[in-house]
């Protein structure tokens, strides 16, 4: 397993995988996140062409899409909790991860790379994914609090530290 940029010329494909996410947050009893299309067509275009937008793949097949970028305070969202983060230095952030569901534990691989970037991730997601907050506990992250996201609403926030 491999995690590379992804390129332009793949964004149909990686739009039919958020498609299939939708659809499995959906059967799995999560109706309220990724709604109204999310994310858009020019959204992942954009992290696309900005390169935080990458790819885990097995023998040149997709496993995983997801969105990742890292900086000092790099997710405004972020910047107030109502909890407590776990370290207040800079992190890195990871959004929209999609799996084919056809390799397992997509998001510890794709956490556990991100991790080699930056010593520091943290991520959000709806407090109805309870696949990806039960993905994100085996992963090791730890629940912080909740944050407001542009929108209003709602999400629980995570992050993990990287060990020595």
């Amino acid at each position: 397993m491999k995690i590379r940029p992804a390129v332009l010329s793949e964004l149909d494909h990686l739009m039919e995988l958020y498609d299939a996410g939708r659809l499995f947050m959906r059967r799995s009893g999560n109706e309220n996140q990724w709604i109204r299309g999310y994310p858009k067509r020019e959204m992942v275009e954009k992290d696309i062409r900005l390169g935080h937008l990458f790819v885990a793949e097995e023998a040149g097949e997709t496993a995983a899409v997801f969105c990742f970028f890292y900086g000092e305070d790099v997710e405004p969202t972020y910047r107030e909790i109502d909890g407590a983060w776990t370290d207040n230095g800079p992190y890195g952030v990871i959004h929209r991860i999609a799996s084919t569901g056809k390799f397992p534990r997509m998001v510890e691989f794709c956490t556990q790379w991100c991790l080699e970037q930056c010593p520091s991730l943290k991520i959000d997601t709806h407090r109805d994914n309870a696949p990806m907050r039960n993905a994100l506990s085996r992963s090791g992250f730890t629940y912080c609090g909740i944050i407001v996201i542009d929108d209003g609403s709602e999400r629980v926030a995570y992050q993990k530290l990287k060990t020595a």
